[in-house]
């Protein structure tokens, strides 16, 4: 039986998706026999948790064609480790290891897009400010959102694409991106903070482009 036959069904979405498994399929991790079987496991476990991967990984890196390379050498690095896999939680796993990638390909590539000066002034708005958790979980304007997240340094994006796209817990993102919870917590208010002034800055201009 080929790799191939096992897995065939499991992508009808994305060309991307069928693309992936095509050549994963074909490298020399996917050869043996045993690995053929443990594939199946592996397919079970972690492909149901290919679209979190591949939108962690276009929210981090801002790029469709990284995305898609980074996905795919993740999946390979987690089938690589998947025999030392203990845990229940396959989506959380999976997601640390796209970080990790997505942040080699950065640090590489764009260092200076990992972090940014945090302004403290931005904590000051008062009770009118929007709420931008619920912004990033129910706003149908689609292009506003990847323009405010795209404005926003790394290590923001990813915690509120884990925490607001992704719904994890603050200890699953402690895990996945290896700080301590207060870590967690204090910057994804940051990273909230600076949505509520991307967001309140565009209607501000939206409002004043409609008065005039």
């Amino acid at each position: 039986m080929k790799p191939t036959d096992l897995i065939k069904d499991s992508f009808n979405q994305s060309p991307w998706q069928r693309g992936f498994l095509q050549n994963a399929s074909e490298t020399k991790d996917f050869e043996s026999e045993p690995k053929i079987v443990e594939l199946a496991s592996f397919e079970e476990t972690m492909l149901p948790h290919l679209d979190a991967a591949h939108n962690l990984a276009r929210w981090l890196l801002r790029n469709e064609q990284d995305a898609e390379d980074v996905v795919q050498e993740a999946y390979l690095r987690a089938f690589r480790s998947f025999g030392g896999f203990r845990g229940s939680n396959g989506r959380a796993w999976l997601l640390k290891i796209v970080r990790n990638t997505s942040y080699t390909l950065l640090k590489k590539n764009r260092a200076a897009d990992l972090t940014t000066t945090f302004d403290e002034e931005v904590h000051a708005f008062g009770g009118e400010s929007l709420n931008a958790a619920t912004i990033l979980e129910h706003a149908e304007d689609a292009e506003l959102i990847r323009k405010a997240m795209d404005a926003l340094p790394a290590e923001f994006r990813d915690i509120l694409t884990l925490r607001h796209q992704e719904g994890l817990s603050y200890k699953e993102i402690a895990d996945i991106a290896q700080l301590a919870l207060g870590t967690v917590m204090s910057r994804l208010a940051r990273a909230r903070a600076k949505l509520r002034e991307y967001f309140s800055a565009e209607i501000r201009n939206a409002s004043e482009t409609a008065t005039n």
